[in-house]
């Protein structure tokens, strides 16, 4: 039906004109709030890229749809951490994880953009896709509302990992939201495995960009 065809988007120039001289800081405004990056050149993870923009995007404008305020939210290669930043400003309490070589920028770009505000304050983890999830995050302790992913699928070894730790943290009731360039075809067999475990739907698609949001959900039998 057409209520589920995706909705064709474009990514908003969200970014305003620099205000540092650096070249490795980006500034950005979601939600009403500067949010100020700061990139790692010696990191891939560490870069800003455009599934991150186009999560973050919709979030702000979808905030009925998806209401993150109190929700428990995880967000896996979470990188530069501004989806993770965004869904703060929106009121969720956030987790996000990545290698632990991200982990200190990671951590710089969260505390520097939610200090001395009025929200729940994030907290940052190690989390490498396929390992220790049963020791570090166990189910019993552990539940998600959301699982934020952007730009999580390109040339790497990791995508059964990848896909085993999506499958791992949603339960039922857990909406995994993932934004994605699609350039590859190992990027749509990775979809296509993802359809075959979840309920999956494309919530928007930005052309320009080739980047695709995508919503999912377990299948409860």
């Amino acid at each position: 039906s057409h209520a589920d065809s995706p909705v064709i988007l474009k990514i908003l120039q969200n970014w305003v004109p620099r205000v540092s001289h650096y070249f490795d800081k980006e500034h950005y405004t979601y939600v009403g709030h500067q949010i100020v990056i700061q990139e790692s050149i010696e990191h891939f993870g560490a870069v800003v890229w455009p599934g991150a923009l186009a999560l973050s995007q919709y979030l702000e404008s979808n905030q009925e749809q998806f209401n993150l305020k109190d929700k428990k939210v995880l967000e896996i290669g979470a990188g530069t951490g501004l989806v993770s930043i965004v869904a703060c400003i929106l009121g969720a309490y956030v987790t996000a994880t990545d290698l632990p070589e991200v982990l200190e920028n990671l951590s710089y770009n969260i505390s520097r953009n939610t200090q001395n505000m009025n929200m729940h304050t994030p907290e940052v983890r190690k989390l490498v896709w396929g390992e220790g999830l049963n020791e570090d995050f166990p189910v019993s302790t552990y539940h998600y509302d959301f699982i934020l992913a952007t730009d999580v699928v390109y040339h790497h070894a990791a995508l059964d990992p990848l896909l085993a730790t999506m499958a791992y943290f949603c339960k039922p009731g857990t909406v995994l939201l993932w934004a994605n360039k699609f350039r590859f075809s190992t990027d749509y067999e990775f979809l296509e495995k993802l359809c075959n475990i979840f309920n999956t739907t494309i919530l928007a698609e930005f052309p320009e960009s080739n980047v695709k949001l995508l919503k999912a959900t377990v299948r409860e039998n």
